[in-house]
């Protein structure tokens, strides 16, 4: 067992890498800490005390203190108030014990220079994972199961079925504490252990064995799935700022569509069944609109729009004379104001060049509203509503909440971004210009063109 121990290192690069090993006294992880002292590996030993079986769970914590005294590696532990977190944040005690040991061994990794942290799961964990996700209703991304890396996070013995951990702890006289909450059925991770999995082995004596070559299979197969989604993100997906636009034609074309969505939204916190009346709407009226918790996705036409769902912002921002930059939650203004030379007005609409004499400092910058009316340059002084204009320019709905206007003296001189007003443009007799322009900002969407997007 050692030698493929070591094989799974080395497939995981882990061959020269400081491990943390997440150790709680039981049989799997004292395995998993021998096989890591055989190999000679540089590790440290972390046990989380939740504090939830009292005199028992301060023997588990003195045993593998001990543990650690006798290979004379690092030795970190920490006692948790599992029943107080999990009541004070609603959660089940597996779930608030799971959030507060992965929080802490996150600290540890970053505060003592470990490069991993190391878990004891097998392949029988692996199996019961799947069937309890199966009951769930997890989707494709459960059906793998447990990932043997996810991020810094390693499974090394993720190939291994309890009953070969079993020979190998009787074969080096190893010793382990046994957990009296394992033999309950009060967690639903215990009763399909005692109850499910062994009439699955009825019908199947070998099932760690073939379960363990599906589960492989199905981990290979949504791999491959992640690759070919990752390909179609780059040709469906453009990015604006913090706008994201999907081109649903791309969609249609897809033998699959609505997995494909789904693949698309699942990272951003939509679940499958609003994804399916995502889809189902798709040919319904333009604007319907659907939230997941930090997103916001409506219909437009042959596309869909996402943003990230932002609280309703009133801010209003003042430019003095001598401002040269000011952040919003969209984008940056970069400011100039200079003598007029030769230079040609920028007809780009990102840029405004404004006579700076008719400005009255300190300038707005705001949200439009509705009511807000401006002369647009080229329309001869007519004015005209700042809604007409977006209707004109066909923004779409969850857009328009993004749009800013420029303001002196109560009155529009810029529609940022999209129109300047007339009563401010640059003239033969302009002596000072005023130059603002908008420079989009990074948005969350940028993290997902890379990664998950």
């Amino acid at each position: 067992m050692l030698d493929a121990f070591l094989t799974i290192l080395n497939r995981l690069y882990l061959a020269d890498r400081r491990l943390l090993l997440a150790v709680s006294g039981g049989l799997d992880s004292v395995v998993l800490a021998h096989l890591t002292q055989r190999a000679g590996r540089d590790f440290g030993i972390a046990h989380a005390n939740f504090g939830l079986r009292g005199e028992e769970s301060d023997g588990d914590e003195a045993f593998v203190q001990t543990l650690a005294d006798r290979y004379g590696v690092p030795f970190f532990t920490k006692k948790m108030e599992t029943a107080v977190f999990a009541k004070t944040e609603g959660l089940s005690i597996q779930v608030a014990a799971r959030k507060l040991r992965y929080a802490w061994f996150n600290e540890l990794l970053d505060a003592e220079n470990f490069d991993f942290l190391a878990t004891a799961h097998h392949r029988d964990d692996a199996l019961e994972t799947l069937l309890l996700n199966l009951t769930r209703g997890a989707g494709l991304a459960g059906l793998a199961a447990i990932p043997q890396q996810n991020g810094r996070v390693v499974r090394p013995l993720l190939s291994f079925s309890r009953e070969t951990l079993e020979t190998y702890a009787r074969e080096n006289a190893l010793t382990w504490r046994e957990d009296r909450s394992n033999a309950s059925d009060d967690y639903p991770r215990n009763f399909v252990r005692h109850h499910v999995v062994p009439l699955l082995r009825e019908l199947n004596p070998n099932l760690s064995e073939t379960a363990g070559q599906s589960l492989d299979q199905l981990a290979a197969g949504r791999r491959l799935l992640e690759f070919h989604v990752a390909e179609l993100r780059r040709t469906a997906w453009t990015l604006k700022g913090d706008v994201q636009r999907m081109d649903l034609r791309i969609l249609r074309q897809h033998p699959e569509p609505l997995l494909l969505l789904h693949e698309f939204l699942r990272p951003l916190g939509f679940r499958y069944h609003q994804s399916a009346a995502i889809w189902a709407a798709k040919d319904g009226q333009a604007g319907k609109r659907f939230f997941s918790a930090n997103y916001a996705l409506t219909l437009d036409r042959e596309a869909l729009i996402l943003l990230p769902r932002q609280p309703e912002d009133n801010t209003v921002f003042f430019l003095e004379k001598t401002t040269t930059e000011l952040s919003t939650p969209h984008f940056t203004l970069r400011c100039n104001l200079r003598e007029r030379d030769e230079t040609p007005v920028s007809t780009n609409l990102s840029t405004a060049t404004l006579d700076a004499d008719l400005l009255q400092f300190p300038i707005t910058l705001r949200r439009w509203q509705p009511g807000d009316w401006f002369c647009p340059m080229g329309m001869g002084g007519k004015r005209q509503k700042v809604s007409d204009l977006l209707v004109n320019l066909k923004i779409p709905r969850p857009l328009k909440s993004q749009i800013w206007v420029l303001e002196s003296g109560g009155e529009i001189a810029w529609v940022v971004g999209l129109r300047v007003d007339e009563r401010f443009r640059v003239r033969e007799a302009t002596g000072r210009v005023w130059e603002g322009e908008k420079m989009e900002r990074l948005s969350p969407f940028d993290k997902f063109r890379v990664t998950n997007l």
